[in-house]
């Protein structure tokens, strides 16, 4: 049977979403294992993977011109051979900054993954499919982010940490050659602009400032840094608004839908990224359960993320996108807010409640939202709303993932995870829990304020 180009785009874009995360997500499982052969501290090991998302989150915004100007598939190409490159010199790191520098290179593969893959999308998919399309995109994702927990936990327990990154090796190359022999078209959209280096190098500074300011809060540098970070994404704001060819038009933000529901992604993925390290650190530190076991359990939420994901962009090309956003946040609030009281001796029924919580309302929330970005923006704009909704996410995740660095700073000091300091553990994720349940209502109430603007989709 002869497929046709859409099918192959969005099989394509299904492939290198997951793969930008099931390395992320999955590593999370082998975090314990690597602190151990590295000699990592508590609050170093939480570097693993927030010094990735930190890398993505830096290189997102200059993706999304980037791809528009030398096309998505070219981008897409580059973007799995540093991907691929990464993964390769990860599995050789023989110290713990040998091994952090790769996962920057990944970092950096992935946030050019993330943009061109889904602007891919949006550019070769008819609109009226294309909340399904970004449904089976998203999908990918939360594969990823389900088989990522049981297949490292696995591959971790009887191969060793490195075969987590080895796995990845030979499907990144399949990528390559879909990319190159069956999908002949590339899109550029801002081919004749030229690259905006200054407010790439302004937002690279502040993003980075910011948000390993925010992961340090505690000291005095890290109140510096945040605040040096803030002036100078102020600084690019101001810089883009001003630029007659932006690498991120700020200007998109006048529509209420497109900024809505980047703000309720980025609450979303504060409120939701941390979690899995949360149960991770209770179930193998607290419960003393291996990685293996500890993955199987994992698998709950984003297996249901699976189910919902393509069902919900298909309810979404249908209904208000930003109707089912809202809903899904809500009962993914609920399953978080089971989570506020956990502790040794909480019941594992209940904390498998909580996760079922989470998975349908994330798998109710995702595509709804990412198809409410992508149909705010006029089709031109599809890499740079592609960018952003990238970015909300990284920032998201990243922040999520300082958000515990910090509280274990607060809480706990530089310690090495061992049985005296579990009730220091106990309750530092309790409050991390008590903030992300809060985040989960602001995502609510962003997703309410696009359902009642007047600004329309685009349908062309």
């Amino acid at each position: 049977m002869k497929l046709d180009l859409e099918t192959y785009v969005v099989f394509v874009a299904f492939l290198t979403s997951f793969f930008a995360v099931f390395l992320s997500n999955g590593v999370i499982v082998g975090v314990p294992s690597i602190a151990n052969e590295f000699g990592m501290s508590n609050i170093v090991q939480n570097w693993v993977p927030t010094i990735m998302f930190l890398a993505v989150a830096v290189f997102t915004v200059p993706a999304g011109q980037i791809s528009g100007k030398y096309g998505v598939k070219k981008t897409l190409i580059m973007a799995v051979l540093i991907y691929l490159f990464g993964s390769i010199g990860a599995c050789f790191s023989f110290s713990t900054e040998s091994f952090m520098l790769f996962r920057v290179v990944q970092g950096a593969g992935s946030a050019f993954l993330n943009v061109a893959a889904m602007a891919m999308v949006v550019s070769a998919v008819k609109p009226q499919n294309r909340g399904k399309a970004l449904g089976f995109t998203v999908t990918g994702v939360y594969v990823a982010t389900s088989s990522a927990p049981i297949i490292c936990g696995f591959l971790a327990y009887n191969f060793g940490w490195r075969s987590m990154f080895y796995i990845v090796i030979p499907f990144l190359i399949l990528c390559i050659a879909l990319l190159w022999l069956k999908i002949p078209q590339d899109w550029k959209t801002y081919e004749n602009d030229p690259i905006d280096k200054i407010g790439s190098v302004i937002y690279a500074v502040g993003i980075l400032a910011f948000i390993y300011g925010f992961t340090i809060l505690n000291e005095f540098n890290g109140v510096i840094l945040t605040i040096i970070g803030l002036i100078f994404l102020v600084l690019f704001t101001i810089w883009e608004y001003r630029e007659k060819y932006p690498v991120f038009n700020v200007h998109l933000f006048k529509n209420v839908k497109f900024t809505s529901s980047n703000i309720a992604a980025l609450c979303s993925y504060l409120a939701i990224m941390v979690v899995t390290t949360i149960l991770n650190y209770h179930f193998q530190y607290v419960r003393g359960w291996n990685s293996q076991m500890a993955g199987l359990i994992l698998i709950i939420t984003p297996i249901l993320m699976v189910i919902l994901a393509p069902n919900a962009g298909k309810l979404s090309d249908k209904f208000h996108p930003q109707k089912i956003a809202a809903i899904g946040m809500a009962i993914a609030g609920c399953g978080l807010a089971i989570l506020i009281f956990l502790d040794a001796n909480t019941s594992l029924y209940l904390i498998i409640l909580a996760m079922i919580l989470e998975g349908i309302g994330m798998g109710l929330f995702s595509s709804p939202n990412m198809n409410a970005i992508m149909s705010s923006v006029p089709p031109k704009d599809a890499p740079t709303a592609s960018a952003s909704q990238a970015t909300m996410r990284t920032i998201g995740q990243t922040m999520s993932l300082g958000m515990l660095t910090l509280v274990f700073a607060w809480i706990m000091g530089n310690v090495p995870m061992i049985p005296k300091y579990y009730p220091l553990l106990v309750q530092s994720s309790q409050i991390v829990c008590a903030i992300c349940t809060l985040l989960c209502i602001l995502a609510i109430f962003a997703s309410l304020i696009g359902i009642k603007s007047n600004d329309k989709f685009s349908t062309s």
